[in-house]
């Protein structure tokens, strides 16, 4: 009997499944190439940033998850697997001797558990710092929830790696603090949202709210634990990139007594602070010195370095008292001296607060103020041992409280709420504080990530607040039809000082008289130029007074007439390819949404003016 031979299309097929299948492995397949765990396979491939992939054509069906066939073959030569199948075997024998209670086995097992390093991960993952920096949000975000979870011991999670977050999270902010570069903070359901600038970078995370975490078993830690163990290593280079960058060591010697009293935040602000005012020509000096050295006397000189330097730093916290927040506001002025190259944004965010004092209340959310206002320019003390100055201080400016009644008040201070600071930090101005006194309620807390002027609608106090900017900066905000002309506006003239406001009133209202005039003589030479009669003009000012009320309640119900740009759209769309008419149609969905958002805003105020009327 003769071999059966496949024809051309069979041969096609099997050639066109075997190149879907070479590019292309599904997750089972992967474990089963690596010979490893589905935990392991899940913890490696987190690590090292890979994930599933979605073919043209899944050959194996829908249900599958793939990965990269060239993803698995580099996974297959990492060196980081030989440690995690080591790792799972050392396991298997210490649950062994655990089952035959065999402790002092189980526990010498655990003593030489194999450890591994991702150092060389991150600098595979990110070749520069910008690339860190870019991947920081989640980072920041992962490890403030951490810090905010309860120590207790026997939970899901163990106490040195909350710990670990609470002091990285705090490094991070002590830097933010005090290289002024926070730019947006909002308080949400979901916890404060803060946005920082760093090197030209944006960083946006997420803090929760200062309450008591409950741990629920409807979520798989391990999964975030692994995340969360990559997470640590990456913000500990970037604290030590960013600590260095501003001449400080890391990582940071604290004061035991200001830990025990859980003053981290406040400490590593001295710390950052004593160590940022040493000059950086002092370090280069010291550097070229200790380069021209033999190389037989370099671990002589590094030590004799350390020494001295620590023992200047021993010497700086011990001029400077924990009591007597002048000399760190000194210290911060003669270390920001030599900062000629900022930009005018960290200006702004620098001298918002300046020479300003701010005494928090027990109520209030302690670790977010410690961490905006000095990032502003301003002081902050608290209630409780340790704070840098007492409630009785006379130079206190701001008293921030949340508590609907206070009993005993300074009259030299303002007593206000808690969101003032955030609303001042995002107008950068200082907003009047009638409005957030104590007991009554505040202005509508506005989120600065949001473009008013792109969304269509702008709410009534976020126009009160551009008008407040425009004064603090002494412009006037332009009139309508007349873009950005300045003719001798009396409102200028009112804010400079030039004339009072009955005379500025006076001055405004005959200006408006004969803008009102030039308008009218303007619109009579057009109608002469096109040759409308007077008696028309008349005829069409009553018709269109009594049909004016008419039109504004028809307005909603009316049909729009198609119009020649409608058609012209229209007709392009029938040239363009499936795709670009989708996407088209996408834009026209998210626009009209929009427009039926602002509608119903502008509805619900409407009703709420008429409410408040009626």
């Amino acid at each position: 009997m003769s071999p059966k031979h496949n024809g051309p299309s069979e041969e096609k097929k099997k050639k066109k499944k075997e190149w879907n299948a070479a590019k292309y492995i599904t997750r089972t397949k992967a474990i089963n190439y690596l010979q490893v765990s589905p935990t392991t396979f899940r913890k490696l491939c987190i690590l090292k940033g890979i994930f599933p992939r979605v073919p043209k054509k899944k050959f194996e069906g829908n249900h599958k998850t793939y990965y990269s066939m060239k993803d698995v073959t580099f996974l297959a030569h990492e060196p980081l697997l030989e440690k995690l199948r080591q790792r799972r075997s050392q396991e298997k024998k210490v649950n062994k001797a655990k089952a035959r209670k065999n402790k002092e086995l189980a526990e010498r097992l655990l003593n030489r558990m194999p450890t591994y390093k991702l150092d060389r991960l991150i600098l595979e993952r990110y070749p520069t710092f910008v690339d860190a920096l870019r991947d920081l949000d989640d980072c920041l975000t992962m490890v403030h929830l951490f810090a905010s979870l309860p120590a207790v011991e026997g939970e899901h999670i163990q106490v040195k790696r909350i710990h670990n977050c609470c002091r990285l999270s705090h490094e991070w902010q002590a830097y933010i603090s005090r290289t002024h570069s926070l730019r947006k903070t909002f308080i949400s359901v979901k916890g404060i949202y803060y946005q920082a600038e760093v090197q030209g970078q944006k960083i946006t995370w997420l803090t929760p709210h200062a309450l008591q975490q409950v741990l629920t078993d409807d979520v798989d830690f391990n999964i975030m634990l692994t995340f969360l163990e990559f997470y640590e290593t990456l913000l500990g280079f970037v604290n030590f990139k960013l600590y260095h960058s501003i001449n400080v060591k890391y990582p940071p010697i604290l004061d035991p007594r200001l830990e025990a009293l859980a003053a981290e935040l406040y400490a590593l602000f001295r710390y950052v602070a004593t160590g940022s005012a040493r000059k950086p020509s002092e370090s280069q000096s010291i550097a070229s010195i200790e380069e021209k050295k033999d190389t037989k006397d370099s671990d002589e000189t590094m030590d004799t370095g350390v020494k001295e330097s620590n023992l200047r730093l021993a010497q700086l916290q011990h001029q400077l008292p924990s009591n007597e927040p002048g000399a760190l506001m000194q210290l911060l002025e003669d270390s920001n001296n030599d900062d000629d190259d900022v930009d005018q944004d960290t200006m702004e965010c620098k001298t918002l607060f300046k020479n300003l004092k701010f005494f928090l209340s027990r109520e209030v959310p302690r670790e977010a103020l410690l961490f905006i206002i000095p990032a502003f320019g301003g002081v902050v003390s608290w209630e409780g041992e340790g704070a840098p100055f007492e409630e009785t201080d006379d130079d206190i400016a701001y008293q921030i409280v949340d508590r609907p009644t206070q009993g005993h008040k300074f009259l030299s201070r303002n007593y206000v709420q808690p969101q003032w600071v955030f609303d001042c930090i995002n107008a950068r101005i200082i907003l009047p504080a009638d409005a957030y006194m104590v007991g009554m309620v505040p202005p509508p807390h506005l989120s600065p990530f949001v473009d008013d002027e792109a969304e269509g609608y702008m709410p009534e106090y976020a126009q009160t607040i551009k008008q407040l900017q425009a004064a603090a900066k002494k412009n006037v905000m332009p009139l309508p039809d007349l873009d950005n002309q300045d003719l001798a506006d009396p409102q200028n003239l009112l804010a400079e000082g030039v004339m009072d406001r009955s005379q500025a009133n006076e001055a405004a209202e005959e200006r408006r008289k004969l803008q009102l005039l030039e308008k009218q003589y303007h619109d009579e030479l057009k109608m002469e130029m096109s040759g409308i009669t007077y008696s028309a003009t008349l005829s069409d000012k009553k018709s269109e007074n009594i049909g004016s009320e008419e039109m504004q309640h028809k307005d909603e119900v009316m049909v729009p007439v198609p119009t020649e740009k409608d058609d012209e759209d229209d007709r392009a769309k029938l040239y363009m390819s499936r795709k670009k008419r989708g996407l088209y149609e996408a834009i026209e969905i998210s626009n009209q949404r929009k427009k039926d958002k602002v509608a119903l805003l502008k509805e619900r105020k409407r009703k709420a003016a008429a409410s408040k009327s009626g």
